[in-house]
């Protein structure tokens, strides 16, 4: 494609924005640049790239890509989510704080509260759907409100708008772990956001073959600094990965449409049936969060929280499964259910997860591209199974 995406519509900029045909062969794909390092003309000139740990021409295109999806100013692809959110909170100090969703990715709780809360930095766990709840726990020395939307697993909805203006009046960021949703239904910095964070493992890879994680940066700050840091402490995307999110972003669009309309389908199923004692999904009207994530969002994605009402009916449940698989992540192809209490939450602390609701009965799905038919056939026989 020739000339700037930058102002086509977003499936155009997902399949061609940072992806130039090859100049050398006119690839239509963009190579993996498999190196450690770059040949220089000669001392102190060389084609803009020196060392693999700081630039290369795979990861390049897909940081590009992912910041014109997001509309942002530059993107940075890491190792791993994780990684991402480790690279973002280097911009907290000792003697900082950060005020966060109460309910977040596990391992995002294991690393704040296990890691480094031990270097000094304070942390003010609040329901931010409650604005008030997220004004109040501000401090003088709060550098970032840390928001998940809709919250994993117990899928609450914040308003991104009022949290990024409570954010800025206390000169601290409003950072958005935008994973669930991906920039296709939702995009925080043109809410407001500074950063934008994502599993790039989930639905922008969507094929569960690759870990990665991936900020997006509104200001030249924060751009900058993740840039050092990539370089710094070097935990990057490797060219290969970087080659296969770069894949999964070209059908990301059509990808979205289809998991949301079985997403949709599975919540109302789910909803109705007899041995389901509550369903957390935004896109029933029933969802608290219903009408907020209508204005804020194209859409409701493919993530369901539903309660069975113990252990033991979970484990026969998800025992009985034969289409769905019993796995960790989530953004998949194929329908990934997972059970949050002992999997992707175990390292909150039992009382915790309790006051959060998330009990023993509870179930995540993240609904896939599976026929529709053959997924709400497995519910009916796992559930008949209880």
């Amino acid at each position: 494609m020739k000339g700037d995406p930058k102002n086509l519509g977003f499936s155009t900029r997902a399949i061609h924005a940072g992806q130039s045909p090859d100049p050398t062969t006119g690839s239509v794909s963009v190579p993996i640049y498999q190196t450690s390092t770059y040949v220089q003309e000669e001392l102190g000139q060389h084609k803009g790239y020196e060392y693999a740990r700081v630039q290369n021409p795979t990861r390049a295109a897909l940081e590009e890509n992912i910041a014109s999806l997001e509309g942002g100013l530059s993107g940075h692809a890491f190792a791993s989510g994780m990684a991402a959110i480790s690279t973002l909170m280097t911009l907290v100090k000792a003697g900082e704080h950060v005020v966060c969703s109460q309910n977040v990715y596990g391992g995002t709780y294991r690393y704040f509260s296990q890691i480094l809360e031990n270097y000094d930095l304070s942390f003010s766990w609040v329901d931010s759907t409650d604005l008030d709840a997220v004004r109040g726990a501000m401090q003088d020395n709060t550098r970032i409100v840390y928001i998940e939307t809709p919250t994993n697993p117990m899928m609450e909805v914040t308003d991104l708008a009022g949290a990024a203006r409570i954010a800025h009046e206390g000169d601290a960021l409003l950072a958005v772990d935008n994973t669930f949703l991906s920039p296709y239904f939702q995009r925080p910095l043109e809410l407001g956001a500074d950063v934008v964070i994502h599993s790039t493992t989930k639905f922008l890879n969507g094929h569960s073959d690759s870990v990665g994680g991936a900020l997006v940066a509104s200001r030249p700050a924060e751009s900058d600094w993740f840039a050092f840091v990539q370089k710094s402490a070097g935990g990057i995307l490797s060219p290969f990965d970087s080659f296969l999110v770069l894949r999964g972003l070209k059908t990301l669009a059509v990808r979205m449409e289809r998991h949301e309309a079985s997403g949709r389908a599975v919540a109302d199923f789910l909803d109705q049936h007899s041995k389901v004692q509550r369903v957390l999904y935004p896109g029933l009207p029933s969802h608290p969060g219903h009408e907020l994530q209508g204005t804020q969002a194209t859409g409701f994605g493919a993530l369901i929280t539903f309660d069975l009402g113990d252990y033991d009916k979970a484990k026969v449940f998800l025992d009985t499964l034969r289409v769905m698989s019993l796995a960790e992540s989530l953004g998949g192809v194929e329908t990934l259910i997972s059970h949050p209490a002992s999997m992707t939450h175990a390292s909150v602390p039992p009382a915790d997860r309790e006051r959060l609701g998330m009990t023993a009965g509870v179930v995540r799905v993240s609904v896939g591209l599976e026929d529709l038919e053959d997924l709400l056939g497995d519910l009916t026989a796992a559930l008949a199974a209880i």
